[in-house]
């Protein structure tokens, strides 16, 4: 029996305390990009078949350890945001990468990081969101851990380091809403399990109607909150979008 052989990142490293793999295609340069945000709690393994899917597809892939995650230095904070702009910056700057075209996919957490990064930023061309949270819904549990009290039993928080206290107050003045509309004309794809048991498939209808074109959504009818993130068919899907918008 012949077995596939697992493709492995071209490149590992860091970037201002910031743990990454980087993942190359076989074409020629220089390649579109995307650069994989993973959610709370998570880590840049965890979102390496979307990485190969990615290199299959013709493109650069960029996973990271967000901080208070993996290999990464320091704590989950409002500086994330700024973290993934340098990471793009760089990205961009790269022979193998064709500037003009990088996007953002994120989910859960870094669905909604996505958003706001592409909403500060030139350099992210294109985003696609799977299961994105809302501050809201990250701040169920962080207001707790930010007064001093323990993490609720199961929650991510359990396992994060983070600064709560800033990353609340950071959370409490800002809306993914809002983020989207200052997206303006760049593209935005939403995926979405309808039985998502974290996040509600009717954030990303939300969202989906305050962006404007062009847009996409894709509410799969079967799947969880996980496995709307690692669908091997949804993960080319998106890709495919991608290289038609960008």
């Amino acid at each position: 029996m012949e077995y596939a052989v697992q493709r492995a990142p071209s490149e590992s490293g860091r970037l201002e305390g910031i743990a990454y793999d980087l993942w190359l295609p076989d074409e020629d340069a220089p390649s579109p990009a995307v650069v994989v945000l993973h959610g709370a709690g998570s880590q840049k393994e965890n979102h390496a078949d979307y990485a190969r899917v990615a290199t299959s597809h013709g493109f650069v892939a960029l996973t990271f350890d967000n901080r208070g995650h993996g290999q990464s230095e320091g704590k989950l904070s409002p500086r994330t945001i700024a973290d993934v702009q340098r990471l793009v910056h760089v990205l961009t700057e790269r022979p193998e990468v064709d500037g003009r075209r990088v996007a953002a996919r994120g989910s859960s957490m870094g669905g909604l990081l996505a958003i706001h990064a592409a909403a500060a930023t030139t350099d992210i061309a294109a985003v696609v969101a799977i299961c994105p949270a809302t501050e809201e819904l990250m701040l169920e549990d962080l207001r707790r851990v930010a007064r001093g009290e323990p993490a609720p039993p199961g929650s991510a928080l359990e396992t994060m380091r983070v600064d709560a206290p800033a990353l609340a107050a950071w959370l409490e003045e800002h809306d993914v809403r809002d983020a989207v509309r200052r997206l303006g004309s760049k593209p935005l794809m939403l995926v979405h399990a309808r039985d998502d048991e974290v996040v509600p498939h009717t954030i990303s209808e939300e969202l989906y109607e305050r962006a404007t074109e062009p847009k996409r959504i894709l509410v799969l009818e079967d799947g969880h909150h996980r496995s709307a993130q690692h669908d091997t068919e949804v993960q080319g899907e998106t890709l495919r979008w991608l290289a038609r918008v960008m």
